[in-house]
């Protein structure tokens, strides 16, 4: 049997896989990679040829998903074979089922883990990492319907005095990619529906736009006065603050995200 290897990306472009990533590219037989999972704005496939020496086999959803990844395992068995994800590669639930199906069938796996939006978000934005609760993806409305899981988790995590971290959907395939402004305009829809007081224009938002790139963008602002905001191209993250910050926080919102004095009326 031969090997699998996944390899993290990074966040932003070519130069961001680790070193000892790089080192396992050359020395592949095949290097498959997928990009549906996120965007990384600033990443060219034949750039990372000419950095790499390897021509890139890019895999859909639907081949990871739907045909069980048969297309990398196949190559997996004989030689040894890379996945390139971006981020970080286990991240995404597909990939973890991924790896789980080559081990059951004899092929050994490895991980090289490269950044990641969780933690770079996080660190971005100045917010203290062990008052996190759980995350969530906010996604485009299915025939025109809304889910409100992004709701009722911001909910929970703020009844616990805990920041919500929220990843914005994407669909590479239709080149369509959730704004800051997007994800907020269905928060506030949401709030009129279920109107729990829990995402009101007044309250404080954080919009990450391009993290890890050279023109990261960190805003912190009421919810109304951050829709009025142009983050520029994607990706983009958004987090969603407890009701109290701790008063390291709330300099650092002032400091790096640009904040309004007055969220150091938040701490508590």
């Amino acid at each position: 049997m031969g090997e699998l290897i996944f390899i993290g990306l990074g966040l932003s472009d070519c130069f961001d896989i680790s070193l000892r990533g790089l080192e396992e590219v050359k020395r592949a037989d095949y290097v498959f990679a997928e990009f549906y999972t996120s965007f990384m704005p600033g990443f060219n496939p034949e750039e990372f040829r000419r950095i790499s020496g390897k021509n890139l086999i890019i895999v859909s959803r639907r081949n990871i998903e739907e045909e069980d990844g048969a297309l990398i395992l196949e190559k997996a068995k004989y030689g040894k074979t890379v996945f390139l994800v971006p981020g970080d590669p286990l991240i995404a639930t597909t990939h973890i089922a991924l790896r789980l199906k080559a081990e059951k069938i004899g092929i050994k796996t490895r991980v090289i883990h490269g950044s990641s939006i969780l933690s770079a978000a996080i660190g971005l934005s100045g917010l203290q990492n062990y008052r996190f609760g759980k995350s969530v993806t906010i996604p485009f409305p299915e025939r025109g319907e809304l889910s409100r899981t992004p709701y009722f988790v911001i909910a929970e995590n703020k009844s616990r005095n805990l920041h919500t971290l929220c990843f914005l959907d994407i669909k590479v395939e239709e080149s369509k990619y959730m704004t800051i402004n997007d994800a907020l305009k269905i928060l506030l829809e949401l709030e009129g529906r279920i109107r729990q007081n829990v995402v009101r224009e007044e309250n404080l938002a954080i919009g990450i736009a391009r993290a890890g790139s050279e023109n990261v963008i960190v805003k912190a602002d009421a919810i109304g006065e951050l829709m009025k905001f142009n983050f520029g191209g994607p990706p983009h993250t958004l987090i969603i603050p407890a009701e109290k910050l701790h008063f390291m926080e709330a300099d650092a919102l002032i400091t790096l995200a640009n904040a309004p004095e007055w969220v150091m009326e938040m701490i508590g």
